[in-house]
């Protein structure tokens, strides 16, 4: 490592970086990539590429691809695995203080970061929410600026690969072609736009970890490890035996009956019911907001308030599917006797009107009866015609 240039090491380190940011490393090739960036560092400094006196546009396209090096350095430091935590953040978060001042000389840290950055933390939810936001979309738009200056390289490459193939040139004729000396400078100044963003961010967590530590170790240093000590036998004791009561219990314990209906076991696994409680198919509304987050009930009216904040658009069901089939089978079974009562009723009244009555003879007697008075009557109108007993109907009589 100690005989290779400096820019086969940048780039032996860069990529040990690139993997330990994807995914987790084994903390030797994290060891190696920290000395390797140790390396450049000291190289940089031996070689003198920057001087306090030049700014981002007098620094060469070649060198300006170095000025990431404490970033990674910073970044790749607080992924070490050491006892001693906070000397470890200590360190990281020296190395980003020193890549942020770096590039606040050479006039690269955009101008509402700076402030930012010197006022130090915000003072209101509002103002931190709207610094997170705003740095989230420089953050964005560099990365999808260095997207679009990888496929534009791309598909300039395959065009000059094709257009070789295509059109042969003779052995000294070869044309020399731009090193695109414009386009790496804009991927390696977006490049440290982008790094500026992560390292801020990283800056934020790495101070927060630390006050958090350093809490922990005053709290230590105050109760003594005795204290701690003994707090962790008494939980290691309850949780003993409370493995040991629950091994005995499931001894003498009745499984439960298998659930049968979707809505409580919804409530059950939502902490609403539990698996003994008695069922009757009732429907639980569902509870949107915060009360339904930590699977709780609603004491207060301020929760209840709280959970009816976020509401479906759509009108919510009445009752369950299990409620509606029961329902549905009840009135079948409803419908279904009414029919064979009316079918017994109809089977005996047309079984009893075939039979015949005690009082039929005498409604036969009442017919002739009024049969003979109906022709005693047109007989008396065939005799007695309509007008006949009127003398002033006729004048001459």
């Amino acid at each position: 490592m100690e005989d290779m240039p400096l820019p086969a090491l940048f780039e032996q380190a860069r990529k040990i970086r690139a993997a330990a940011t994807e995914s987790a490393v084994d903390q030797e090739v994290v060891k190696k990539g920290c000395e390797a960036l140790h390396r450049c560092e000291d190289m940089v400094n031996n070689l003198g590429l920057f001087s306090p006196n030049e700014t981002k546009d007098d620094i060469s396209t070649a060198n300006l691809k170095y000025i990431l090096v404490p970033f990674y350095l910073a970044e790749l430091m607080e992924k070490i695995a050491q006892e001693d935590r906070l000397q470890i953040l200590k360190a990281s978060q020296a190395k980003l203080k020193e890549f942020i001042s770096f590039c606040e000389a050479m006039e690269l840290v955009p101008k509402e970061e700076l402030e930012s950055y010197t006022e130090g933390a915000p003072k209101t939810v509002v103002d931190q929410r709207a610094r997170k936001i705003a740095r989230f979309k420089r953050q964005r738009a560099a990365e999808s600026k260095l997207l679009e200056i990888k496929e534009r390289k791309e598909r300039r490459g395959r065009s000059t690969k094709a257009a070789a193939l295509s059109t042969p040139v003779e052995a000294g004729e070869e044309e020399v072609l731009d090193d695109d000396g414009e386009e790496e400078r804009e991927a390696w100044t977006t490049t440290i736009s982008l790094a500026i963003c992560k390292a801020l961010d990283l800056l934020d967590m790495l101070k927060k970890e630390e006050e958090m530590l350093s809490a922990v170790k005053d709290r230590q240093s105050e109760d003594g490890d005795e204290f701690s000590r003994d707090v962790l036998d008494e939980r290691a004791k309850k949780a003993e035996a409370w493995h040991r009561d629950a091994a005995v219990r499931a001894r003498y314990t009745k499984p439960s009956p298998p659930i049968t209906c979707a809505t409580f076991a919804q409530d059950v696994l939502e902490g609403r019911a539990n698996v003994s409680q008695a069922h009757d198919h009732k429907h639980q509304p569902l509870i949107f907001g915060p009360a339904s987050l930590v699977n709780g009930s609603l004491t207060t009216d301020r929760e209840r308030m709280a959970a009816q904040v976020f509401q479906p658009s759509h009108r919510m069901p009445t009752m369950s599917i299990e409620e509606a089939g029961l329902k549905e089978m009840e009135i079948m079974n409803k419908w279904q006797e009414r029919n064979v009562k009316l079918m017994e009723e109809a089977n005996s009244s047309w079984h009893n009107d075939r039979k015949s009555k005690p009082g039929e003879d005498d409604e036969e007697d009442d017919d002739d009866a009024a049969q003979e008075k109906a022709r005693a009557w047109d007989d008396w109108k065939d005799d007695n015609p309509r007008g006949a007993g009127n003398k002033k109907l006729t004048p001459c009589g």
